[in-house]
């Protein structure tokens, strides 16, 4: 019998099910913006998510109209936070603090995070979004990076993730401009995986997560693996790393499953080891 855990803070919402977490930004009314006490909750959930043996897969959504708009530089509870000696907020301290380590957690998951972004994604909200490993996003949402409107620059990561994803030039533009892009150009760019409808935007970020919950678990969390560190790993290094990991693969319960379902023509029951 399926059994659904549902834990509630203030700002997140957490459901587990038969190794799927879904955790959603529970905040509409500010857009999900990420102040303090959301940072808080995320941190707390984060550490539920570490200390599940069960976990297979984490599908990060968000309530309301938007996925996540950014830092929220208005909560009154941030106020009077991260002061500077000469009276000015330190907005390096707030990234040091909450912002860097919540992308770095998300991507240090051993299980795939599926990202389901339901309307606008701006500012560090569209970090959160790509810190994910697979983006789907409705055709009504947008990604905004407007920092440069305001005298500052994207953080938590955007500089890193965008040239990668969509390409230097792409990437300057977005962030020199501050124009927002839509899910299908976002897609088409190689931003995100895929765009689908509004209404059927959930339906299909939760079919993505139960098919990747039946999977190898050993077998995606070494490509996860193996695909973060490309891009600082020679091509002679990243061969060492492909043949370490695909030796302990290939010695794995899932591997000889996985070889014995393909020749029985069969679905592969997979164990996670």
């Amino acid at each position: 019998m399926k059994q659904t855990l549902v834990t509630t803070h203030r700002t997140v919402r957490l459901e587990s099910e038969d190794g799927l977490a879904r955790l959603t930004l529970d905040q509409p009314e500010r857009l999900n913006g990420l102040s303090a006490r959301l940072h808080a909750d995320l941190r707390e959930v984060l550490d539920a998510l570490e200390r599940d043996a069960n976990l297979r897969c984490v599908l990060l959504t968000g309530a309301g109209r938007g996925f996540c708009s950014g830092a929220d530089l208005g909560s009154r509870e941030d106020n009077g936070h991260d002061v500077g000696p000469d009276g000015r907020r330190d907005l390096g301290a707030m990234l040091e603090r909450d912002f860097n380590p919540l992308v770095l957690r998300l991507r240090a998951l051993p299980v795939p995070v599926v990202v389901a972004v339901n309307g606008v994604a701006a500012g560090a909200g569209v970090s959160l979004a790509l810190a994910g490993d697979v983006v789907l996003a409705a055709r009504g949402a947008s990604f905004v990076l407007a920092f440069a409107r305001i005298g500052v620059m994207p953080d938590a990561g955007a500089t890193w993730l965008l040239p990668r994803l969509i390409g230097p030039a792409r990437a300057m533009a977005l962030c020199l401009l501050g124009e927002a892009m839509g899910a299908e150009a976002a897609q088409q760019a190689g931003l995100i995986w895929r765009c689908t409808d509004d209404g059927a935007l959930m339906a299909e970020a939760e079919a993505v997560c139960a098919r990747l919950a039946r999977g190898p678990a050993l077998a995606l969390r070494h490509i996860k693996t193996a695909l973060h560190a490309a891009d600082e790993n020679t091509l002679l290094e990243q061969l060492a790393l492909e043949t370490r990991l695909q030796r302990e693969l290939g010695r794995s319960e899932d591997c000889i499953e996985g070889v014995a379902a393909f020749h029985e023509k069969r679905p592969p029951r997979f164990i996670g080891r």
